[in-house]
Formats: C-alpha cells, sequence, structure tokens
C-alpha cells in the first residue's frame, strides 16, 4: 500500500521501493486521523448514493471506490466517530509527512507514523543509505487523487488501503553534495497503496501504516 514510488533515478527506484514497494504482511499528521475528540460523523458513500444530488454521489465515488463500501459500514458501525473526510485529510497529511520522514532520515517519526515492520523496513533503507554517504532531497510536488479502495473489519482492527496518484520530484546527492541522480524540475507520477490500521477501543487514537505496495 506503502511508502512506493516510481522515482526519476534507478538508483532512487531501487533504494525507495526496496522500503515503498514492500508488503509487510500484516493486515497521521495522525492528529487527523485520530478516532476521537470529533463532531458528529458525516455520512459516507451509501447515504450519498440516496441523496438526490449526482454531485454529492459523484463526490462519494471519487473518495471512496464501490468495492470499499461494505468496509466502511463495517468500521462506522464499530466506532461510530469514524469520519471518511476526516480520515481522508488526515491520511493525505500522512503521506506526505511519511515520505519527508523516510527522506531525510526522521527514525523517531517514522516509528510514530507507522507500525513496528514497516518502520524497521524504513530504517534499514536509511542506514544503508547513509552508509554510502548518499543523501536524498526530494519533493512531494502534488497529491493528484486519494481514495479509498479496500475497507475491512479484522475483529477490533480496522484496515483501510488508500490509493496515492502523486508527482515527486528527488535527487540523490553523493557525500559532497555533488548531484548523482535525478531532478528537481521533472515531478514523476507515482501510484501508491498505502494500508493503515487501527484497533477500535484502543486508548490510542492514531492510525498506523501498516502494509505498503504499488498500485497497478
Amino acid at each position: 500500500m506503502i511508502v512506493i514510488l516510481a522515482l526519476v533515478a534507478a538508483f532512487l527506484a531501487l533504494r525507495l521501493y526496496s522500503v515503498l514497494g514492500r508488503r509487510t504482511g500484516h493486515e497521521q499528521q495522525p492528529a487527523p486521523l485520530q478516532g476521537d475528540d470529533r463532531i458528529a460523523p458525516k455520512p459516507v458513500q451509501p447515504e450519498m448514493r440516496n441523496a438526490a444530488s449526482a454531485d454529492r454521489v459523484r463526490f462519494a465515488e471519487s473518495i471512496i471506490a464501490p468495492e470499499a463500501e461494505t468496509g466502511i459500514r463495517a468500521i462506522i458501525n464499530a466506532d461510530r466517530n469514524f469520519d471518511v473526510p476526516q480520515f481522508l485529510e488526515g491520511a493525505r497529511s500522512a503521506y506526505g509527512m511519511i515520505l519527508s520522514a523516510f527522506w531525510t532520515g526522521k527514525r523517531d517519526e517514522l516509528r510514530w507514523l507507522c507500525d513496528s515492520d514497516v518502520a524497521q523496513s524504513f530504517e534499514q533503507a536509511i542506514d544503508e543509505r547513509e552508509a554510502a554517504g548518499q543523501v536524498l532531497d526530494n519533493r512531494l510536488v502534488r497529491i493528484e487523487k486519494a481514495q479509498i479502495v479496500e475497507a475491512s473489519m479484522v475483529g477490533r482492527t480496522a484496515h483501510i488501503t488508500l490509493r496515492f496518484d502523486a508527482d515527486i520530484a528527488a535527487i540523490t546527492r553523493d557525500k559532497d553534495g555533488t548531484i548523482i541522480a535525478g531532478s528537481m524540475t521533472d515531478a514523476v507520477p507515482t501510484h501508491d497503496l498505502w494500508t493503515f490500521t487501527r484497533e477500535i477501543g484502543h486508548a490510542d487514537p492514531n492510525w498506523k501504516l501498516s502494509e505498503t505496495d504499488e498500485a497497478q
């Protein structure tokens, strides 16, 4: 679902896909992703489908794929405070924060935003990059689209997978600061699948990144 980029340079692809394009086998800014301290939940796609406004239907379909509707209903039934638009806003923020933390080597931030397996994979890639004396100078240009494509309740744990279509500019520098790959003027389109999980009723209200893959 994770963190899963097709960047400009072959080196970047190797370094980034080694972490972001790997499924962990497990089924953020966290504040917007919190499940507590919310206003009353807003209607999601199933209710919007019954509305008279075609615009509301199109909006709902743009943020929730039809195949994810049943799972979203199950999550709302388990957590009446769950709010789809707020979750989506938080997921978009988390996407940028996690990428930035990985690119800049902020391990503590990755441990806060990701589950232990995903954070460990990121840290391993950061260690390898630092050992080689290389620095990533990447920038998330824009998120073109973020859509919930899968959702489910497994026991008391909610799982939500989002597809992110984004543009990323990237540069790799050596230990002397010389550019060895990439360009900050040519952004590359990326298509990622990221899965966020949260145990409903747990004291920690934050969603964690638990799985990443490359979208087809």
